[in-house]
């Protein structure tokens, strides 16, 4: 079964996150109204910034307390995360927007943070006219299966691995 309306953007490389914004952005363009919620991230990043421009059509909350990558989390990371679930649940049932962004969702999924059936009862319980995005490497098995559309970022080459170091308005 695959859920109408439902994308996936994962894998390795660079640029989820970012390709997520730019349609963010498009359905801004086209007076959507969009939610992005983002899970593991905090902090005001430049693309935080650049959002807050578009505040009347996109709004940016940010569920993850931004001290761990590939560690196991503390329980204050997991009762981030669970709060970000509620607000998710809350910001899909309440039909006030026409796209919604799970950001890092995957990810806080492969470290513990939130749990898969949790994502997977969003995904299946959505309005059916709600676009829903959930971005992250290292989606499921099960989360790809159920998606409508998935798009796998495959790393090839990275500046990063000849030593060039994050730049302001690339990175972050």
């Amino acid at each position: 079964m695959k859920i109408a309306n439902v994308q996936v953007f994962t894998g390795d490389g660079k640029g989820k996150t970012t390709s997520a914004i730019g349609l963010a952005i498009q359905a801004a363009g086209a007076n959507l109204k969009v939610f992005i919620l983002q899970f593991v991230k905090k902090g005001n990043y430049s693309e935080i910034k650049a959002l807050k421009r578009f505040s009347d059509l996109i709004e940016v909350e940010q569920f993850g307390l931004g001290r761990f990558t590939n560690e196991m989390p503390e329980p204050e990371d997991i009762k981030a995360g669970n709060q970000g679930l509620k607000r998710a649940r809350e910001i899909i049932i309440s039909d006030r927007y026409d796209l919604v962004i799970l950001d890092e969702a995957n990810v806080a999924i492969k470290l513990g943070v939130i749990e898969e059936h949790e994502i997977v009862d969003l995904m299946i319980n959505k309005p059916s006219r709600l676009k829903l995005l959930i971005t992250g490497r290292y989606a499921s098995k099960n989360i790809i299966s159920l998606a409508e559309s998935v798009t796998e970022f495959t790393a090839r080459r990275h500046y990063m691995e000849a030593g060039v170091h994050a730049r302001m308005g690339i990175e972050f």
